[in-house]
């Protein structure tokens, strides 16, 4: 039985329901659960990390990516667009991946995310371009040794009948209800403590037709799984909602039966008062992108009011096209900016940043088995150093990882087993992994010039 015992944390973090903070404390694991959390705990362990001059918290939870982009950074004429004219942009590059740089791309989107923290990511891969498939991306998960929540997106109405997506990215609805059920069937585990459960998640309103939505959430409830799309990501969202459904994307969701404790929508940046209520009152969660939202100009998303509200709100870095980064502290950090640019200096603190890049995180994703660090939960953790410049001069070493920095950990656990180890990655190449994806972009942009 495999065992972990961190001990002398500074401080340790534990997001349980009173948001305890423990100094100089310990804690235990075996066979990935946590066993005991205190001071002075002398079990016996196969692994033991001193977190001397460090603070201790539960992984962070990305609950919004789209890892096939991590190729595409920075893509020239895309920089300075709204979503629209970014996603036109980017289609035809779409269009050019397959397998192998689907699988690159996330090996290299989920290995930077391991660096920054990250224990549990969520993904969106919504086309599959030259046989690429989903399972290109849980190999890239499994190599990194991340704990993983896969969706199966799906496009399937194209520029010819009045999408956004050229023809060549759609697929038939026959066929990608046929190949949710298989991914589903071959990868998702419900189980406690599951690396990998598998979601289904249509693009957007306003690439898949209302047959596929409305299938789609019957095809999640019968198999038991998440639903996810993109909604109300801003303003060219919602007049696209009012023209083509008659209703803003909150009402569009309710009728086709997207709402409720199993869905979460990423964005939400123009949800109103009376979609918001919805969300609160259905239990609906939300993956909120402020890199990305800012990235794109599309707004400030309402997560004072929507947290008020007692809506599950989670952080996303979206795909590395639109945020270009991939660092979940810094995302924490931005959200707490953002509002507090919006509705003044205490609309968020850095304590409720760190909460929802954690414990709220995992209950977006309906894992609250993850995302605390008390007994019977999983032994997801990160061990973030205190002693480098970032730190120096600090008087409070929690607030401290969302103010100051930017923070890389000394550690990151997933299960109770390392996946970073005095900042470098257990189980693969980082330097390799780099090689191969400068490589792939250059042919891609090669191919576009």
């Amino acid at each position: 039985m495999a065992s972990l015992l961190v001990k002398n944390a500074d401080v340790l973090v534990t997001m349980d329901d009173q948001r305890g903070e423990l100094a100089g404390a310990d804690l235990f694991a075996r066979d990935g659960v946590i066993i005991e959390v205190g001071q002075g705990l002398a079990h016996e362990a196969d692994e033991i990390i001193d977190a001397t001059n460090c603070v201790v918290t539960p992984g962070l939870v990305n609950t919004h990516h789209h890892l096939f982009q991590s190729l595409l950074r920075v893509v020239p004429g895309g920089q300075d667009a709204l979503l629209f004219g970014w996603l036109q942009t980017l289609y035809p590059i779409f269009a050019r991946m397959g397998p192998r740089e689907i699988f690159a791309s996330a090996q290299l989107g989920l290995a930077e995310l391991a660096l920054s923290g990250c224990t549990l990511s969520s993904d969106h891969l919504y086309m599959f371009p030259n046989g690429a498939r989903l399972e290109d991306t849980i190999e890239a998960a499994k190599s990194i040794g991340i704990r993983f929540h896969p969706t199966r997106g799906s496009m399937s109405i194209g520029e010819s009948k009045g999408g956004l997506p050229p023809d060549i990215l759609v697929e038939n609805e026959k066929d990608i209800l046929e190949d949710c059920i298989r991914v589903v069937d071959a990868f998702h585990d419900p189980s406690e403590g599951a690396m990998i459960r598998v979601g289904l998640a249509p693009c957007s309103p306003f690439s898949v037709s209302t047959d596929l939505m409305r299938e789609t959430a019957l095809l999640a409830r019968d198999k038991k799984v998440m639903l996810h799309t993109h909604l109300a990501e801003n303003e060219e969202d919602i007049s696209y909602s009012l023209e083509h459904f008659g209703c803003r994307p909150g009402e569009y969701a309710e009728q086709l039966g997207w709402l409720g404790d199993d869905v979460w929508h990423a964005h939400c940046v123009k949800l109103d008062a009376g979609e918001i209520d919805l969300f609160a009152r259905t239990g609906t969660g939300v993956a909120h992108c402020p890199c990305s939202n800012c990235r794109l100009g599309s707004g400030i998303a309402p997560v004072r009011a929507m947290l008020d509200a007692g809506i599950k709100v989670g952080l996303g870095v979206d795909g590395s096209a639109s945020n270009d980064s991939g660092h979940l502290l810094l995302e924490a950090r931005q959200s707490l900016l953002l509002q507090r640019v919006q509705n003044g200096a205490d609309a968020m603190s850095a304590r409720e940043a760190l909460a929802v890049a954690t414990r709220q995180g995992a209950q977006v994703l309906g894992r609250p088995d993850c995302g605390q660090l008390v007994l019977g939960k999983r032994a997801d953790l990160v061990v973030w150093p205190m002693d480098g410049i970032e730190a120096a001069g600090t008087w409070d070493p929690v607030a401290a990882l969302i103010l100051s920095g930017p923070f890389s950990p000394k550690h990151v656990f997933v299960e109770g087993r390392a996946i970073v180890r005095d900042q470098r990655l257990v189980n693969v190449d980082l330097k390799q992994i780099i090689d191969t994806n400068n490589h792939l972009s250059k042919l891609l942009a090669e191919g576009v010039a």
